[in-house]
């Protein structure tokens, strides 16, 4: 099976006030060509042709909840879209009141749609299942309903050992190629199954978005095993307090939800506007678990497949330049 590139793009990373270096919160998911964007802070399309990412993929759009700084950027974006005279099918996904918010502010402002706007209403539990992924919701501890999300990509078939192809006497070529993407052939009247010639099945990726929320333990084990998590973490521990009347994280609450999940990469985004850097936060965060990156906006990441080996149960996040 072909390997399939996965890149992480921050194009906000600012929480409910933006400023001179951060947009407001917004992640996008590039995976084969298919663009996930998760949240959707105001001037994200600007950002987006900033960096030459066409408009006309196949897109899918999760709201975390319906709090301003993560929804008001997502009619602009669906206005450039049509404008721009995208074709295919825009698919959101959110809390309840998401089509309310985008059929009626679509209405009174006039947009003309040139493609198919499906709003999902969402639920916990799985999203979307397709053949290559599927992508789960929990809900989080918010002053609004916040769902928080997972991209896991089905288990990779094993590795194809030639040999034992070659025994079997089946000629390489298409035979060979379909056994290599984990399905069954037929040849000299028998079947021949994938794991006749394949190895062990290898994992997929994972990751894991919050959304604006307070730790919980349903949310550690909704998160386990990510090889990346983006998590809030809008306050320093010092203003713990705050965070926990405004039903927000600290950095160190992020990261202990990163290592009690067994999580091997942090990314902390969605910082309060009362921090002029953010340095420190990181570094409160890195007592706990070290392998945590502070998040700015336009910060991109190829994710690799997890090493076969799981050396240290880690290995590292290849960090690409804009």
């Amino acid at each position: 099976m072909a390997l399939v590139e996965m890149k992480i793009i921050l194009l906000g990373t600012a929480g409910a006030i933006p400023s001179s270096t951060r947009k407001l919160i917004s992640t996008l998911i590039v995976r084969d060509g298919e663009l996930f964007f998760f949240d959707a802070g105001e001037g994200m399309q600007q950002t987006l042709m900033n960096l030459k990412i066409g408009l006309n993929k196949t897109t899918r759009i999760f709201i975390t909840h319906m709090h301003g700084d993560h929804i008001f950027g997502l009619l602009g974006l669906i206005q450039t879209m049509s404008l721009l005279m995208r074709d295919k099918p825009i698919y959101v996904y959110g809390p309840s009141g998401i089509k309310k918010f985008l059929k009626t502010n679509i209405k009174n402002l006039g947009i003309i749609l040139n493609f198919p706007l499906l709003i999902q209403e969402i639920k916990e539990g799985l999203v979307i299942r397709t053949n290559e992924f599927k992508i789960y919701a929990k809900k989080g501890n918010h002053s609004r309903t916040n769902f928080a999300f997972t991209l896991k990509e089905n288990n990779r078939p094993g590795i194809f050992y030639p040999t034992k192809a070659k025994k079997l006497c089946i000629p390489e070529g298409k035979k060979w190629s379909v056994l290599q993407k984990g399905k069954q052939i037929r040849f000299n009247k028998q079947i021949i199954k994938p794991n006749q010639v394949l190895g062990k099945s290898r994992p997929g990726r994972k990751i894991g978005i919050s959304g604006d929320t307070r730790p919980t333990n349903k949310l550690i084990k909704f998160f386990l095993d990510c090889d990346v998590l983006i998590h809030e973490s809008t306050y320093s521990q010092q203003d713990r307090l705050l965070a926990k009347d405004r039903f927000h994280s600290t950095s160190v609450e992020a990261a202990q939800v990163a290592k009690k999940s067994k999580t091997n990469l942090l990314i902390l985004t969605h910082f309060s506007s009362r921090y002029n850097e953010i340095n420190s936060l990181e570094k409160e965060a890195r007592q706990i678990h070290h392998n945590t990156i502070a998040g700015n906006d336009l910060m991109s990441f190829i994710l690799p497949y997890p090493n076969e080996k799981r050396i240290n149960s880690s290995y590292v996040l290849a960090q690409s330049s804009q």
